[in-house]
């Protein structure tokens, strides 16, 4: 493992303003220390900023480590032996280049332009570096990409309910006397949480309770830890709302004049009481109890909503069911009060030009990024019964570790008639798969725009080094390709300044000029408007305790999963996948504090804090089988199996297991990642992955 890479013990020239690019909804501004034209030292979270707050991860703060590392891709390279043997000879861009195009083409006149998929996802959230691959596809009628792997649960179930994803400011949580983290873990995944957090309880008094499958750093540090196992969050939700109508904290005023039906959910919440919830969660009722009475006694609570929860069969059943708590008690009309899981659509920003959105053909077939493995393996109906996907480019996601059901991608991928071309920064598993690898710039080494999914800013992340070697952005990549494959459109003349530029302006969002003098933009919609005041997003401005599931406004292609057996009000959902004799366990794959999906595993003070691949198991489960702390065990279903070490921890349910990060799949001895072990059957009602949501089996692994 190579050392550590520390910020060269040189002058500091001047500081650069930008915004973290990956996979979390912090966004943070950031403040980067520039040492020349290619290297920087220290990152730090902008305290100007006032969500950020001058706060970042630990992982960001030591980015230099990442930017600067040894084994960055650098040249183009062509495969030189079999499929995944990690073989490959220099080539140069153009030869590269040329390859590619050859091959799309070729299987374009032979089996059609849907046999090339353009996949990608959220390796950058840049709007340009992530969004623009949409404008090839879409000139070229190439294979759509049905985004599932993340949002769709979640934002199903908080639209469900407020019609729209996006609730109170989410700086109100410093305002608040009561901050409920209901299914993530901002300690590791979104740090700015816990600052507001920390901020109410320190400055007002606030408490912090907390919602979660384990004993987390989040649960750790909350005033109230409520533990339930996988997939009952609805029914803890269930039992809160009974009891603050049998309590008397439902405000009926609030009720009266903004829901659609609370004299039914009252009638339907009776049978639902914390002994009903406790047998389904595992949670005891006295807990309950106290969780409710919190929400019921300060009614200036804010629930903090995250992904996490909602990863599972019925995730969206649980997000809404939770979000419909603070419609019980009216939070909603006060500051530091209401409900928020992600600002998706206040910003309303026109990405026609990026995308190509106004030559997009509705007729094209939308393939389901988690059902990657059973799309390359042939399965018809993946494939919406259209011709088998032969060549792909693959950009800002790693599917070889990160999607699931690996034991399908991998076979996928090792086809020899399927064409790949990955855009990398560094040798993942999905580009040791690849025909074509093509080094990719990181985020400070490229001009590209942010939105914050937790907050409400627009960032600027101008270039501010000079990428190393011979790597090139997705923007090049894309024009480069259009013009060998005969794409026109005005979108590919256009340079990711120009394109920023005229996104803002059309959209009514000032200039690229301004927005560099500023450094952001503050898109929060009025108080009135954040709180559902004048209104929930519904003709009849209603909040929805009866959701419409399968007419959720959400930007999805159509629907999936068991839409029809969806819970017309708040329940337990029993539609994921029980524990039973032969899977005794239920094993979800939570985040890490120092790795995020994949990103960050090559980095070496990740992987030295992360040590190795581990299992939560709770001390009286290992002694059943015999396991001792840091036993080598192995975990199965019907998908496979996975070998790793067993860590003892009694912060877990009985019968669960937590097998936290995303570690590469060559870090198991076998060569099997933990997401053999997840499921890519479609969450309804619009697709999704139930990565924390499998039966398991364990035992003490031989030898």
């Amino acid at each position: 493992m190579n050392q550590p890479v520390r910020p060269p013990k040189t002058v500091v020239q001047s500081i650069g303003y930008s915004a973290c690019p990956h996979d979390c909804p912090s966004t943070c501004a950031l403040e980067v220390e520039l040492i020349d034209e290619r290297t920087i030292g220290r990152v730090r979270g902008s305290k100007g900023n006032d969500y950020t707050a001058g706060v970042i991860c630990a992982k960001v703060a030591r980015y230099a480590e990442r930017q600067q590392h040894a084994e960055r891709l650098l040249h183009p390279l062509q495969r030189a032996g079999d499929k995944g043997s990690g073989e490959f000879r220099p080539i140069s861009w153009d030869d590269a280049l040329d390859i590619v195009a050859e091959n799309f083409l070729k299987v374009e006149q032979r089996s059609g332009a849907e046999s090339v998929w353009p996949y990608y996802y959220a390796g950058t959230m840049g709007l340009v570096m992530r969004d623009h691959i949409n404008l090839l596809r879409h000139v070229k009628k190439y294979s759509g990409f049905h985004s599932t792997i993340c949002v769709n649960p979640a934002f199903a179930g908080f639209a469900a309910g407020t019609g729209r994803i996006a609730g109170s400011d989410p700086r109100e949580m410093a305002k608040s006397d009561l901050v409920v983290i209901w299914g993530t873990n901002p300690v590791n995944t979104q740090v700015n949480v816990m600052t507001h957090a920390t901020r109410a309880r320190k400055e007002r008094g606030a408490k912090i309770a907390a919602v979660d499958i384990y004993m987390n750093g989040t649960m750790q540090q909350a005033d109230l830890a409520v533990l339930v196992k996988p997939g009952t969050d609805g029914a803890l939700a269930c039992a809160v709302m009974h009891c603050l109508f049998r309590d008397g904290n439902a405000d009926w005023d609030y009720l009266n004049q903004y829901t659609d039906a609370p004299r039914e959910l009252e009638a339907h919440l009776r049978t639902r009481d914390p002994a009903w919830a406790s047998a389904i969660t595992g949670t005891p009722v006295e807990t309950i109890e106290a969780f409710a009475k919190l929400i019921g006694d300060n009614k200036r609570a804010f629930f903090r909503l995250g992904y996490g929860f909602a990863r599972s069969r019925n995730g969206a059943a649980n997000m809404h069911a939770a979000s419909c708590i603070a419609a019980v008690t009216g939070a909603w009309t006060l500051e530091g009060g209401g409900a928020f899981h992600n600002n998706s659509d206040i910003y309303r920003l026109d990405k026609t030009m990026i995308e190509g959105l106004d030559v997009f053909d509705r007729s094209v077939r939308m393939l389901d990024q988690s059902r990657i493995g059973a799309i390359l393996t042939g399965d018809r109906e993946a494939l919406l019964g259209g011709p088998p996907v032969e060549a792909l480019i693959v950009q800002n996601t790693n599917p070889v570790s990160v999607a699931p059901d690996q034991t399908l991608v991998k076979r996928g991928f090792a086809r020899d008639d399927l064409f790949t071309c990955v855009h990398e920064q560094f040798m993942t598993e999905t580009a040791k798969m690849a025909d074509i690898v093509l080094p990719a710039t990181m985020f400070l080494e490229h001009d590209d725009i942010y939105r914050g999914g937790g907050h409400q800013y627009i960032i600027l992340g101008p270039r501010l080094v000079e990428p190393p070697g011979e790597c090139r952005n997705n923007h090049e990549v894309i024009t480069a390709l259009a013009k060998r494959l005969g794409a026109e459109h005005p979108g590919f003349a256009m340079s990711p300044r120009q394109l920023i530029d005229q996104m803002l302006q059309v959209s009514k969002r000032g200039t690229l000029a301004a927005l560099e003098e500023n450094r952001w933009l503050d898109c929060q919609p009025p108080f009135r408007q954040a709180h559902y005041l004048d209104g929930f997003n519904w003709p009849d401005g209603k909040f929805r305790f009866k959701p419409d599931w399968p007419n959720v406004p959400f930007r999805s292609p159509y629907n999936s999963g068991p839409v029809a057996e969806m819970p017309a009000l708040p329940d337990h959902w029993t539609s994921i996948e029980t524990a039973d004799d032969e899977h005794p366990f239920r094993l979800a794959t939570s985040p890490a504090r120092n790795f995020l999906n994949s990103t960050f595993n090559e980095t070496p003070t990740s992987r030295t804090q992360e040590k190795r691949p581990t299992v939560f198991i709770h001390p009286d489960d290992a002694a059943a089988q015999g396991i001792a702390d840091g036993d080598y065990v192995v975990l199965g279903n019907t998908r496979g199996e996975v070998r790793l070490h067993a860590k003892l921890f009694d912060g877990v349910r009985r019968g669960v297991l937590i097998a936290e990060s995303i570690w590469p799949n060559s870090a198991y001895a076998d060569g099997c990642g933990i997401n053999t072990l997840t499921g890519a059957d479609a969450i309804a009602p619009f697709g999704g992955a139930a990565f924390h949501d499998n039966k398991a089996w364990v035992r003490k692994a031989a030898g």
